[in-house]
C-alpha cells in the first residue's frame, strides 16, 4: 500500500528524536563559577582532600554551591565571582605546591543528565571568552644551540684522537670552521670526521682549514622537532593550569596557537605559558680559578657563568643533563628551613645522573637555569626581541653515587620554588618562544556573540516558517516540524561529539543550514503539485513527490557536504567550525526533510482516500 510505514520506523524517528533532545538539554542551564583542583604527580584527590579542602573553606566562611569530586578532580562551585576568588586565595594558600588550583567555568547540567554523558556544546574563544596568544619560535636560538653541540662534538672527537687544532670559530650559516697548523693534520683531521659524521657536508676550507655544515634535511627535522615538542610542553602547561577544552595547534611553518576558552587568570596563563626555563647540570671547572672575569681567556671547553649575587662561576659547556629528563618536580623546605626543589628524573636521565657522580664524587657540579625573556624591544618586523638570561642557582660538591632523585637548593623563596618546580613538571621548552599576538575575549562580549547568533537563528527560523506556511500551508506546517526537529538535532550531536567546538562561523553554519534546510521540502512540494495537475491521484502524487525528487535531493547535499568535508580538512580554526555545523546540518536536514516529514504526512494521510490536498 501507497504511503504506509512500519511501526518500527515510526519508533525509531522518535526515539532519534528524544535522543537528540536529551543531549540538546544542557545547553540551557549554562554555566558556574567554579574552582577546579588538581593534583600534581606527586599528589592524588580523595575523598580526604575533599573532607580537608571544605573544612578550610568552612573556616574562612566561604559558601559553596556544591563540592564534589569528579574523574580525579574537585569541582568546587560557588554562586558569585567574590566568592569564587576568595575561596581561590585561600586553596592556593592552604594546598601549596602539590596541588593546581585553577580559576573555573562549569557546566550546570544537571545530575540526571550528566549520568548519562550529556553536556552541553563546548564553545570556543569567540562565545565563551578567554585568552588567545600568538607564539613564535625563535628558531635562530634553536640552530644556534644545534651548532654549538655540533661544534663541541667535533672538537672532542680531535682531542680524543689528539689532533690538535689551532682556532675555531662559527660561520654565519650555522656551520663551524676548524684551523690547523699545516696541511697533513688538517687532512688527518677531515679523513676521519668524514668518515664518522654522514650528516655534515666537511670540506677543505682556505690553506689550513675545514668547514663543516649541517645537511639541509638534518636542519629540518631539528626545525620539526623543535614546532613540535613545543606544542607538545605547551599543552602540558595549558594542562597544568587546569583549562578545560584548550587549543594548542600549529600555524605556518614556525608560529602555534593557543586559546584557552573560559580563563579567568589570563596573567597566571601568560606567565606560565611563555616562559622559556631550562636547567643544565654542568660540572665546575676547578683548573681555572672562580674569581676570573667573563672577558678573561678561558679554555675552548668552559666558560663563565654568574650567580645572582654577580659571583663569576667557571663551568664546562658539556651539559651532564638537562630538564628534558625530568618527571616530577615538588617542592619542600630542608633542614635550614629554606625551600628546595626536589627532582625526580626518567630512567635514562637517572642513568645519565649515576654514571656521573660515580666517577666524579668529590668535584662541584652546578645548577644552570636558562630562561628567555623579553628584552622590551622589537626587530624590524615587530616582533619582540628575546633575551637570554642564565644564572647558576646552585653549586654543590657530590658526596655520594646519586641517580634518580635529588633536591636542588639555594632558591630565594618558596614563591620562586613553585614557579620553577611547575616549569619542569610541565616541561622545558625545546626552543624560547615569544608572543607575537595576544587578544583577549571577555565573557561579555562572548555572550553578546551567543545572543545575536541566537537572534540570527531565531529570524532564518521565523522567515523559513513563514514562508513555508503562507505558501504549502498545512504541508508547511509539517515542515515547519521537522526544521524544528533539525535544529534539535543539530544542537544535540555537537554536543555530543568530544571534538566538535561551537563558534561564531559554526552559528553561521547552523543559520545557513536552517535558511536552507526547506529546499528538499519545496522540491517535493512542487513535484507533489506538478503530480495533481498533472491528474495523478493523491495518494500517487504523494508517492511521486518523495520518490522522483529523492535523488535530486540527495546529489545535492551531497555536493554540499563534499565542499564541508574539504573545508574541514584544509581549514584552521574558525573554518572547520563552519564546516562541521555544515556537515552535521546537511545530515540531521536529509534525515528530517525525508524521513520525518513523510512519516507525518504518512500518519496523516496513507492509505486514507482523500480528495484535496491542503498544499
Amino acid at each position: 500500500m501507497l504511503n504506509r510505514y512500519p511501526l518500527w520506523k515510526y519508533i525509531m524517528l522518535v526515539l532519534t528524536f528524544i535522543f537528540g533532545l536529551l543531549y540538546a538539554l544542557p545547553n540551557i542551564y549554562g554555566e558556574d563559577l567554579a574552582i577546579q583542583i588538581t593534583g600534581t604527580r606527586g599528589a592524588t584527590m580523595s575523598e580526604s582532600t575533599l573532607l580537608y579542602i571544605q573544612k578550610y573553606l568552612t573556616q574562612n566562611n566561604i559558601t559553596s554551591k556544591s563540592i564534589s569530586l569528579i574523574n580525579g578532580a574537585i569541582l568546587a562551585r560557588f554562586s558569585s565571582q567574590d566568592i569564587q576568588l576568595r575561596a581561590h586565595d585561600v586553596l592556593l594558600n592552604v594546598l601549596g605546591d602539590n596541588y593546581v588550583v585553577a580559576l573555573h567555568l562549569a557546566p550546570a547540567t544537571p545530575s540526571w543528565l550528566a549520568m548519562i554523558g550529556a553536556k552541553p556544546m563546548k564553545l570556543g574563544l569567540d562565545l565563551r571568552g578567554g585568552v588567545h596568544f600568538l607564539m613564535e619560535i625563535d628558531m635562530n636560538t634553536v640552530l644556534s644551540k644545534l651548532q654549538e653541540q655540533t661544534m663541541n662534538i667535533l672538537l672532542q672527537e680531535l682531542r680524543d684522537k689528539n689532533i690538535t687544532y689551532t682556532s675555531v670559530h662559527k660561520n654565519d650559516d650555522y656551520g663551524s670552521y676548524i684551523s690547523f697548523s699545516d696541511a697533513s693534520i688538517r687532512d688527518q683531521a677531515l679523513s676521519w670526521l668524514i668518515s664518522s659524521h654522514r650528516d655534515m657536508e666537511i670540506n677543505r676550507s682556505g690553506s689550513y682549514g675545514i668547514s663543516a655544515h649541517l645537511l639541509d634535511n638534518y636542519l629540518h627535522e631539528a626545525h620539526e622537532y623543535a614546532v613540535q615538542q613545543n606544542i607538545m610542553i605547551l599543552r602540558n602547561r595549558v594542562n597544568q593550569l587546569g583549562v578545560s577544552e584548550p587549543l594548542v595547534q600549529r600555524q605556518g611553518s614556525s608560529r602555534i596557537v593557543v586559546e584557552l576558552p573560559g580563563l579567568q587568570d589570563t596573567a597566571r596563563a601568560k606567565e606560565i605559558i611563555s616562559a622559556t626555563a631550562m636547567l643544565e647540570f654542568r660540572l665546575v671547572n676547578n683548573t681555572v680559578h672562580q674569581t676570573t672575569q667573563a672577558h678573561s681567556s678561558i679554555l675552548d671547553n668552559s666558560e663563565v657563568k654568574f650567580t645572582q649575587k654577580g659571583q663569576p662561576v667557571v663551568l664546562y659547556k658539556q651539559v651532564i643533563l638537562t630538564g628534558n629528563h625530568i618527571t616530577n618536580a615538588t617542592v619542600s623546605v630542608d633542614k635550614y628551613n629554606q625551600p628546595q626543589v626536589n627532582i625526580s628524573l626518567d630512567n635514562l636521565g637517572g642513568t645519565l645522573m649515576s654514571q656521573f657522580t660515580k666517577n666524579n664524587i668529590g668535584n662541584l657540579i652546578a645548577t644552570l637555569f636558562v630562561e628567555y625573556k623579553n628584552s622590551g624591544k622589537k626587530d624590524t618586523k615587530n616582533n619582540p626581541i628575546l633575551v637570554k638570561q642564565e644564572e647558576v642557582i646552585n653549586v654543590a660538591t657530590i658526596q655520594s653515587h646519586i641517580s634518580n632523585l635529588f633536591s636542588i637548593t639555594g632558591i630565594n623563596n618558596i614563591k620562586e620554588a613553585r614557579h620553577l618546580s611547575l616549569l619542569l613538571r610541565a616541561g622545558a621548552l625545546i626552543a624560547p618562544i615569544k608572543i607575537v599576538e595576544e587578544c583577549t575575549i571577555g565573557p561579555t562580549l562572548g555572550m553578546q556573540n551567543i545572543t545575536q547568533g541566537l537572534v540570527a537563528c531565531l529570524w532564518g527560523l521565523i522567515a523559513s516558517i513563514l514562508f513555508m506556511v503562507i505558501w504549502y500551508r498545512k504541508f508547511g506546517l509539517i515542515a515547519t516540524t521537522a526544521l524544528i526537529a533539525n535544529l534539535v538535532l543539530i544542537i544535540g550531536i555537537m554536543s555530543l561529539l568530544p571534538d566538535a567546538t561551537l563558534t561564531m562561523p559554526g552559528i553561521a553554519g547552523i543559520v545557513l543550514t536552517l535558511a536552507v534546510a526547506v529546499d528538499a521540502n519545496v522540491l517535493i512540494y512542487e513535484r507533489i503539485k506538478e503530480e495533481l495537475r498533472n491528474g495523478r491521484t493523491v495518494q500517487q502524487a504523494i508517492y511521486q513527490g518523495y520518490h522522483g525528487t529523492f535523488s535530486s535531493i540527495v546529489d545535492a547535499n551531497m555536493t554540499n557536504l563534499i565542499t564541508a568535508i574539504i573545508l574541514y580538512e584544509f581549514g584552521t580554526g574558525s573554518i572547520k567550525g563552519f564546516a562541521i555545523t555544515t556537515a552535521i546540518g546537511i545530515a540531521t536536514s536529509m534525515f528530517t526533510a525525508i524521513l520525518g516529514t513523510r512519516a507525518i504526512i504518512n500518519l496523516l494521510y496513507g492509505g486514507k482516500f482523500i480528495k484535496k490536498l491542503s498544499i
